[in-house]
Order: C-alpha cells, then sequence, then structure tokens
C-alpha cells in the first residue's frame, strides 16, 4: 500500500491549513487505496486569527499542536520526515502554508522557507518522489525548486509573484491539475478560485489520483 506525507500548517484558513483542503485531501488517499502520515513543524504560528470576525487574537499558539486537531491527533513533527519512508509528500493550502510554513503573505518574493519544509521537500525531489501542492502551496515549491511549473488558479497578483520567483504559472479552473514532469510535481488551486466544498473535492481527488499514478 502506498504511504503519502501530507504536511499542514496548523488549523484553520486564515492561521493555518485549510480544514477543508486537508481533509479532502486524505480522504482522495485513502479513498483511492493508500495510507497517509500527517506531518506538521513544531514551531509556533505567525498569529492567531478569529475566524469568527478575521481579526487578529492575542495569544499564541504552536503549528504542529493545532494541526493535531485535523489529524485527530495522529501527526509527526515534520522533523521526522524521511523521504525513503513515503511514496509522495502533499501539501494542502491554507493562510498557514504562506504565514508558517513560509513568509509569502509578509515578504511576497522575498519570502524565507521554513528549514524543515524545504528539506522535505528537496529531499522528496531528489529521490524522485511526486509532491502535490494545493491552493497557495505551489508558491512554497516555486521559492524552493527551480523552473517549476505551477497553478494557483487565475489570481494575477499570486501568479506574478510566482513567475517572479523563476517558475511557470498556468492558468487553471475547478478540478483541474498542471503536471509538472520535471519534479513529478502537481498543483491544483483550490480556495485559490471562489470554490464549492464539492469543486475542492474535485481538485484533491485529481491531484491524489495523478500522485499515484507517479508513486
Amino acid at each position: 500500500m502506498k504511504k503519502i506525507a501530507v504536511v499542514l500548517a496548523g488549523c484553520g484558513v486564515y492561521d493555518g491549513a485549510e480544514i477543508h483542503e486537508a481533509t479532502l485531501t486524505m480522504l482522495a488517499v485513502s479513498r483511492q487505496g493508500a495510507q497517509y502520515q500527517c506531518f506538521a513543524p513544531d514551531v509556533e504560528q505567525a498569529h492567531v486569527v478569529n475566524h469568527l470576525t478575521g481579526e487578529e487574537m492575542a495569544e499564541k499558539r504552536n503549528v504542529l499542536v493545532e494541526a493535531a486537531r485535523i489529524a485527530r491527533g495522529n501527526i509527526k513533527p515534520l522533523s521526522a520526515y524521511k523521504a525513503e519512508d513515503y511514496d509522495a509528500l502533499i501539501f494542502p493550502g491554507g493562510f498557514g502554508v504562506a504565514k508558517n510554513l513560509c513568509t509569502f503573505a509578509f515578504d511576497g518574493i522575498k519570502c524565507k522557507v521554513n528549514p524543515e519544509v524545504e528539506k522535505a521537500v528537496r529531499a522528496t525531489a531528489v529521490a524522485e518522489k511526486p509532491i502535490g501542492a494545493l491552493c497557495i502551496s505551489p508558491v512554497l515549491i516555486a521559492k524552493i525548486l527551480t523552473e517549476v511549473e505551477v497553478t494557483i488558479g487565475k489570481d494575477e497578483e499570486t501568479a506574478d509573484a510566482v513567475e517572479n520567483m523563476g517558475a511557470t504559472h498556468i492558468k487553471t479552473n475547478h478540478g483541474e491539475i498542471v503536471f509538472d514532469e520535471k519534479y513529478k510535481l502537481v498543483t491544483t488551486p483550490c480556495y485559490m478560485l471562489d470554490a464549492t466544498i464539492g469543486q475542492i473535492a474535485d481538485g484533491a481527488e485529481n491531484l491524489v489520483k495523478k500522485v499515484l499514478e507517479l508513486c
């Protein structure tokens, strides 16, 4: 049975992992006959957002602890990830990707990537194993790997940033994927478009299907 590592950026769209994208990715992996293991970096969140009001809260939370909510406690620190133990690596989206896994939300194309995230991506690419990235996560990959072909949907500002980081951006619609053959990288836009939860499920399912084909 194929084993897929899923990297979460916390819990909640505005300051962590996008819960629909994360859950539907795990569902797609399971329904397509593979196993998943969740990972997250053991670091403090960039900030905490009240998801009811959208306002920042005066408290601190840990990315791994928060991501454990989505994983039902079955999660490992990203420092424990070894590419040789898994068949693929997948990143669901959410603002936490651009705030906790890297600093794109604050620094744009000059962003810095969490060292454990970068190590995981590079090790997986060197092992010639597939990588999946949903929603805003392709930005992270574009920062780490050179001359990748990705999609974040149609948002021009983000697409320009991706291209300024040396990647090629392909416009896509709901459920569509972009496949970079060189890196075995599969990307899909999800909530970077104005999407329904059903359309998110389509994107996750199509991405996971392609990733598993590549394993």
